[in-house]
């Protein structure tokens, strides 16, 4: 056989490994494997990067221990998979990932166009620029003829273009074809903006060698709801995905944590028994155990715990809640009832 012909076969055989790991259902094939396998970022501090132990840690990295923790009682049982903003979308619906939590912003096109579906908003966000301090600009509508720094396969080259093309201002692309490409170009003075969401920006900025010397302008350009992502036509592994996520709303919303949850299941609330399985059969209609949202919230915690781990203002990117508190406290985030 030539070795065409062999390479030809053994992507064939990938394919349908993938279709049957498909038709099975992706709750079946994760259990069987005995792990979740999770596409996140090569390196975004607070949302995916590896500890001094090697453990990788984040928001979006804790998105798939909940669901590792909902249907294997382990919020460990994890393999984190590095994807690039070019082949994000593809290694999920080959099937080489099961969930893609990585900084990804829900759009109408990628919600109907790629065969995937959005979880909920994990961080709501916004698209920013970034500025060398030197250069002495206080707003982006100071660019004109600025050279900026872009990853492809992003939401934010069509953001700046409309911002800029709206507001009358030139600008010059400088394409990149990975993170650290990009990344690397903006701190060595090869062009003299790096746009991207907010969060991704503070990102950036803590792992300078002098973060003092870079400053995020006021402007924020675009809406940039962030959340994971699965395929289409698995109902099941969605729902999954979603009530997970919400769990660790509803927690917050309850002052369920980590710390008090054993506590917590001698709860005379009725909602609080259904959620973390002590009454009803919640945890049967997902295909998992009646105990899936405790074990959810004894591996990572709530939402808020979450946050104020990788993101809060004792981090180095020191960011606040903003939009991302519980709608009680005037933000966006909201649990629908567990009943």
């Amino acid at each position: 056989m030539t070795l065409k012909k062999s390479v030809l076969l053994a992507a064939a055989m990938l394919s349908v490994s993938s279709v049957a790991a498909h038709a099975a259902g992706t709750l079946e094939a994760t259990k069987e494997r005995g792990h979740v396998l999770c596409g996140v970022s090569p390196s975004s501090a607070g949302f995916a990067y590896a500890d001094d132990q090697g453990k990788v840690q984040g928001l979006d990295a804790d998105i798939c221990r909940a669901v590792s923790a909902a249907v294997f009682a382990d919020g460990d049982k994890v393999e984190f998979i590095p994807t690039n903003t070019n082949t994000r979308f593809q290694a999920l619906q080959s099937g080489e990932i099961d969930i893609l939590s990585r900084q990804t912003t829900h759009t109408f096109s990628r919600d109907n166009s790629l065969g995937l579906n959005f979880g909920p908003i994990v961080f709501y966000d916004g698209q920013g620029v970034m500025v060398p301090k030197d250069l002495g600009v206080e707003s982006a509508y100071d660019l004109d003829g600025a050279a900026v720094c872009i990853l492809p396969g992003t939401t934010t080259q069509q953001n700046l273009s409309d911002f800029f093309r709206t507001n009358n201002i030139s600008f010059e692309s400088v394409v990149f074809e990975n993170t650290d490409e990009w990344r690397n170009a903006f701190f060595s003075g090869r062009c003299d903006v790096l746009t991207s969401d907010r969060s991704d920006l503070a990102s950036t900025k803590a792992v300078a060698n002098d973060p003092s010397a870079y400053v995020v302008l006021p402007e924020t350009i675009s809406k940039e709801p962030l959340g994971p992502v699965v395929r289409h036509d698995d109902d099941q592994w969605l729902d999954i995905l979603t009530w997970s996520v919400y769990a660790l709303i509803f927690a917050e919303e309850n002052g369920i944590t980590q710390a008090n949850v054993d506590e917590m299941l001698n709860s005379e609330n009725p909602e609080i028994q259904r959620f973390l399985g002590t009454t009803g059969e919640l945890g049967k209609q997902l295909g998992l155990n009646d105990d899936w949202a405790y074990q959810i919230i004894k591996s990572v915690g709530n939402y808020g715990e979450i946050f104020n781990r990788h993101l809060g203002p004792d981090t180095p990117l020191g960011l606040s809640r903003a939009q991302n508190k519980l709608h009680t406290d005037g933000g966006l985030l909201y649990s629908p009832p567990f009943r």
